[in-house]
C-alpha cells in the first residue's frame, strides 16, 4: 500500500489529502486517469497518469482484493483493517522510512516531507520543459491546472529559488541575448 501511495505522490504531484481521498470509482487504470474530487477550494479535476503508474495501481488493487476477500472501505488506500488510511499514520510511516534510509536523522524534527514530492514534481516538469525547448511561460497554465491550482501564481510558489530552474532560466536568457546581439 505504501509503495503505491508514495509512488503515486512522487509521480503525480498530488496533495496527500487528494491521494487519501481517492475512492475506487475515481481510479480508472484502463484509461490511466484519476478523478480528483473535493480538492482544495472544492475543485475537481482529471489527472492523467503514466501507463506504468496505472500498472502499479492495478497490481495494488489486485493484491488488496486478494488480501481482504470481502468488501472493505471504498477508499483506494486502506489500512490492514480495511479502513480509510489515516493521515497521521502516513506521516509517521514516512518519517520512519526517512530515518531508515538515512534521509532524516533519528529524532530530527527537520527533514524531507511528503509535500516535497509535490514540489519536486513541479520542478522536474518545468526542468523537462526547459530541456526540451518548450516555453515554460506558455506551459505554466497546464502545470497549474494539473496540480489543481486556482491561479498560476500558486504554481510559481513551488518553483521559486530552485537552483536547477534558475540555471535553466539563465541558460535560456543567455541563448536569447546571444541571438539578438
Amino acid at each position: 500500500m505504501f509503495h503505491g501511495l508514495l509512488g503515486l505522490l512522487s509521480v503525480t504531484g498530488l496533495r496527500l489529502s487528494e491521494a487519501l481521498n481517492l475512492e475506487l470509482a475515481d481510479v480508472d487504470v484502463d484509461q490511466a486517469v484519476l478523478t480528483i474530487r473535493g480538492a482544495k477550494f472544492g475543485q475537481w479535476r482529471l489527472v492523467p497518469i503514466h501507463p506504468s503508474t496505472s500498472a502499479v495501481l492495478a497490481d495494488y488493487l489486485k493484491r488488496r482484493e486478494q488480501f481482504f476477500r470481502h468488501p472493505v472501505s471504498s477508499y483506494l488506500f486502506v489500512s490492514r483493517r480495511g479502513t480509510r488510511l489515516d493521515v497521521g499514520h502516513v506521516h509517521r510511516t514516512f518519517y520512519t522510512l526517512s530515518r531508515r534510509t538515512g534521509l532524516r536523522e533519528v529524532g530530527a524534527s527537520k527533514g524531507p516531507r511528503l509535500h516535497d514530492f509535490r514540489h519536486r514534481f513541479a520542478v522536474q516538469t518545468l526542468t523537462r520543459w526547459y530541456l526540451s525547448g518548450k516555453d515554460p511561460g506558455r506551459e505554466m497554465p497546464l502545470l497549474s491546472t494539473y496540480l489543481g491550482h486556482v491561479c498560476v501564481a500558486g504554481t510559481y510558489w513551488y518553483l521559486s529559488g530552485n537552483p536547477e530552474l534558475m540555471a535553466q532560466a539563465m541558460a535560456r536568457l543567455e541563448r536569447r541575448w546571444g541571438e539578438s546581439s
